[in-house]
């Protein structure tokens, strides 16, 4: 009999080939859940409802260093991103460079987010701006109310406050009360036009592919976790979880790979392609350990630094042990 488990995250085209079955988790039968991410961290962290779940790494990191995560956490990272793009100014508070940026305030939906995190380290790393030397305000972006999902005691030295439950960070920023927001969704006020809203790096295309060129970090956003007890009772799920999303993670690259007639509505998709391979290698999107060390070890440093992470982790004490290498034939 297979193991039924209950699967959610979104529906990436990475994924797409575990939601229509073209490739399966062997073993298992899996119903999967398309849920965007932020309904799936919350009900994951909040009480654990799915057997494998897409977690946000910051999340996860914080609560595994506690010894408080209810899930075990395989290299699948479903998610990456640069994060230069993240960061939304007002033009009006002479902010002209990142270094502009000390004795500012800036709004955040959570502290503890993982955007901010890499934004905020590699502000430290590449601009010598200290997350200690801006003052950050936390809420929802666009709804009132929010807070930080997992809960932890600020002992970091660096001003973090909420603003009121009734406020939201966008209505802030307009009214200029914040000088900027580092958020993963731009915030509805850059995306209508607000004449004194932009980017800190404006082009920030050109800004990620240096970055990378000089650092190797592809930053990773989400990770899949599975239930604890389940990787306790069946020690060979995470190798099969880990080997189905792989499977799927790769069909997804061939189709952009395929130019015959193209798979995606990108008209240069070609063009996009090339550029990403020669910059990045040709499995630019590569799960496992091997050669996503110095991403991992990055965030880990950052995670730490920044007060979140109770001491500073170590990349096998984050994942299941069976998947932190693979067989080669």
């Amino acid at each position: 009999m297979k193991l039924p488990l209950t699967v959610a995250c979104w529906d990436y085209d990475r994924t797409r080939a575990l939601f229509d079955a073209r490739v399966q988790i062997e073993g298992c039968d899996a119903n999967y859940l398309s849920l965007p991410v932020e309904e799936t961290f919350f009900r994951a962290l909040r009480s654990a409802e799915f057997d494998i779940a897409e977690l946000s790494f910051s999340s996860y990191t914080m609560l595994r260093s506690r010894g408080e995560s209810p899930y075990v956490a395989i290299p699948v990272f479903i998610s990456r991103m640069f994060r230069h793009s993240s960061i939304y100014i007002r033009r009006d508070r002479g902010i002209v460079t990142p270094r502009d940026l000390a004795g500012k305030t800036l709004g955040v939906p959570e502290f503890q987010l993982t955007a901010p995190v890499w934004a905020r380290g590699m502000l430290e790393d590449e601009y010598g701006v200290k997350s200690s030397d801006i003052r950050w305000r936390t809420g929802g972006v666009e709804q009132p109310g929010r807070h930080e999902k997992v809960a932890y005691r600020n002992e970091s030295g660096i001003e973090i406050e909420p603003i009121p439950s009734d406020a939201t960070l966008n209505q802030w920023l307009i009214d200029g009360r914040i000088d900027g927001i580092v958020a993963p969704r731009a915030p509805s006020a850059f995306l209508a036009g607000h004449p004194e809203l932009t980017r800190l790096f404006p082009d920030f295309r050109t800004t990620e592919k240096a970055y990378y060129a000089k650092t190797g970090i592809f930053p990773i956003m989400h990770v899949i976790g599975i239930r604890r007890e389940l990787v306790e009772q069946h020690p060979w799920l995470p190798a099969s979880v880990l080997k189905a999303f792989t499977e799927a993670k790769n069909l997804a690259l061939a189709n952009l790979a395929e130019l015959a007639a193209l798979k995606a509505t990108l008209p240069w998709l070609a063009a996009e392609y090339e550029e990403t391979v020669a910059l990045l290698g040709k499995d630019y999107w590569r799960y496992g350990i091997a050669g996503n060390e110095a991403t991992i070890n990055a965030f880990l440093r950052y995670h730490h630094a920044q007060g979140l992470s109770s001491r500073l982790m170590k990349i096998d004490e984050l994942f299941a042990p069976s998947t932190l290498e693979q067989f080669v034939i």
